[in-house]
């Protein structure tokens, strides 16, 4: 097994693209074969996302219903106790998850927040649990805290491509983003980035925002694909709503393509994954899909639910991931 840092990170935009335009069954077996020589293909890691402060967002991302800019209705709350979200992540461990992920609608944390935020940190790794946060733009000495509280990802995406980024968003750049990502991996964590498909950008945008990834210095150990949830009073929700957002083939090439030029990272089925078939799931794992987020809820969306998730897994017959095998990500990062 070579390690993430062994990876090729020198992709060109034409071998992306050569990739996208193969036949579909041609791309799903080479994807699945890359798949295999990394991964146990019968393996899908459970994980768990909550929300430990919704909405208010300073931030004008189109497709966000917390954002303060949007008309969703969504009513802007505090963070979290500490001994809500522990609990919550309990029972995320009850049901099977191996990492539980902790979100803020924040542009970037205050200072005067990082204590109860670390306290989170600590006491879900406490369980055994992976940690994960996403709390937007981070400071050098944030990262380091939340590395020496025992954080082991941090999810900061990069959304979409670099020429669309700003159709989508204009209150943090492209370049911010990847800064951010370059203080968590300056803190020894390993970085969690992936983006948004079905935003109204073109399969060009779609290889514009894998060949980002896929030639960062080092590739992201997780890389969860997300499509598009149009919300009502979101920008992308109101004007994309009723839309046929991305094919469902179109999707799966796009994770096919994430697995072959990111062999060791973990692929995330993200956002959308609760109006898929379970065909097209199923066609995700087979082209290198690893990950998903189960439960009811992600940040502020409906999701599939564990029980439904437990039967799509039983039928294709394959099983929950144990804790070991995603922390030798983890192992590679220190």
């Amino acid at each position: 097994m070579i390690c993430s840092e062994d990876a090729r990170t020198d992709w060109t935009r034409d071998e992306l693209r050569d990739l996208f335009e193969l036949p579909f069954t041609e791309l799903l077996f080479r994807a699945a074969e890359t798949h295999r020589a990394h991964h146990a293909p019968g393996e899908v890691q459970l994980c768990t996302l909550l929300s430990i402060k919704t909405g208010g967002c300073p931030e004008d991302c189109g497709y966000c219903s917390q954002s303060a800019s949007a008309n969703s209705g969504l009513k802007a709350e505090k963070l979290m106790d500490v001994d809500a979200v522990l609990a919550a992540a309990a029972e995320a461990k009850a049901a099977g998850s191996q990492r539980f992920c902790m979100g803020a609608a924040w542009r970037e944390p205050k200072d005067r927040d990082m204590a109860a935020v670390c306290d989170m940190v600590a006491g879900v790794k406490a369980m055994g649990l992976e940690t994960c946060m996403t709390l937007g733009m981070l400071t050098g000495d944030q990262a380091r805290a939340l590395k020496t509280a025992g954080l082991d990802y941090y999810n900061h995406n990069i959304d979409t491509s670099p020429e669309h980024y700003g159709n989508i968003i204009t209150t943090r750049t492209f370049q911010e983003r990847l800064d951010t990502l370059a203080e968590v991996r300056d803190a020894g964590m390993a970085v969690c980035c992936g983006g948004i498909v079905g935003m109204g950008e073109s399969r060009e945008d779609r290889v514009g925002f894998l060949h980002s990834l896929a030639t960062l210095p080092r590739h992201p150990e997780s890389v969860p694909v997300n499509a598009l949830v149009p919300v009502k009073g979101t920008v992308l929700g109101d004007m994309l709503a009723g839309d046929r957002l991305i094919d469902d083939s179109e999707y799966v090439r796009t994770v096919a393509v994430a697995r072959i030029t990111m062999p060791m990272s973990m692929v995330r089925l993200s956002a959308g994954r609760e109006s898929m078939s379970e065909a097209t799931q199923a066609l995700c794992f087979m082209a290198g899909a690893n990950s998903i987020f189960t439960g009811d809820k992600l940040l502020t969306t409906a999701n599939a639910g564990d029980s439904k998730d437990a039967a799509l897994l039983a039928k294709l017959g394959m099983r929950p991931m144990t804790a070991a095998e995603p922390m030798r990500a983890l192992e590679r990062v220190e």
